[in-house]
């Protein structure tokens, strides 16, 4: 089968686009999933991403990680397709869509993506470490020296080790720069490396910032290997909730592919 693609981008953190509210993508085809995000033998992407009519909302957004399998809430992917939406016509500059976490509020303003991420009820704080989930699981951990540690290598060990286990969480790695400003890298699951970006990352480090005592601002500027992401968030009780990730999210070519 020949598909049209398109190629998108949010700090880094790319993914494929196809427009399957025609239905013309074979999901059960995990090999050609892997294929299209493979960066030798495909396009290159971090997932994949197909865009779908849904009953009651603009448009359905079904997420794969690159090793081919469906996975979580993806918050940089949720804001190119809302940028991939817009382009094809479906959306001017709001939405509301539905995603495999719920629904999604997103706001496009100049060349920013304003994407509002589901509430969080739960921050765990261990010694070693903050655990919360903004729609994808992540361990967050404090480091001295960010730019030296091998996150791949120390990822991958916290991704599949206790508790963790099977089923796996995203593992952030930070460094405090000013009351509002953090420094991130992520090691994402089922790309199973470093990304240059992850939203729902930033997310979980701008909330387990606040909660640790690390910040007492409500809006932070996350620092990614692939650029810098906002998240602002009001603290209500003990839940998070208002949560706003923001970001660019760009076109980066359209072209075809047969797998």
């Amino acid at each position: 089968m020949t598909y049209t693609f398109y190629k998108y981008q949010g700090t880094g953190n790319d993914f494929v686009m196809i427009d399957n509210r025609q239905l013309i993508f074979n999901k059960n085809n995990t090999e050609c999933v892997k294929q299209l995000c493979d960066r030798r033998f495909g396009i290159g992407a971090d997932g994949l991403i197909l865009l779908e009519n849904h009953d009651t909302f603009d448009f359905k957004m079904v997420y794969y990680n690159s090793d081919g399998n469906e996975s979580s809430m993806c918050g940089n992917g949720g804001r190119c397709i809302v940028a991939f939406a817009n382009f094809l016509g479906i959306i001017k500059k709001s939405t509301y869509f539905m995603a495999i976490d719920g629904q999604h509020e997103a706001i496009i303003e100049a060349d920013l993506v304003k994407l509002q991420m589901q509430d969080v009820s739960e921050v765990a704080i261990f010694d070693t470490h903050l655990f919360l989930n903004t729609g994808s699981p992540h361990h967050v951990q404090m480091e001295a020296d960010l730019r030296n540690l091998d996150i791949k290598n120390l990822g991958s060990k916290i991704r599949y080790g206790e508790p963790y286990n099977e089923l796996g969480s995203n593992v952030n790695f930070v460094t405090k720069n000013s009351e509002s400003s953090f420094s991130v890298r992520t090691y994402e699951r089922g790309v199973e490396d470093e990304t240059l970006s992850c939203g729902t990352g930033v997310t979980a480090v701008a909330i387990a910032m606040h909660a640790a005592g690390e910040t007492d601002k409500n809006i932070l500027s996350l620092e990614t290997e692939g650029g810098t992401l906002n998240v602002s968030f009001e603290k209500i009780g003990d839940q998070y909730k208002n949560i706003w990730l923001i970001g660019p999210a760009t076109q980066v070519f359209k072209g075809e592919i047969t797998c």
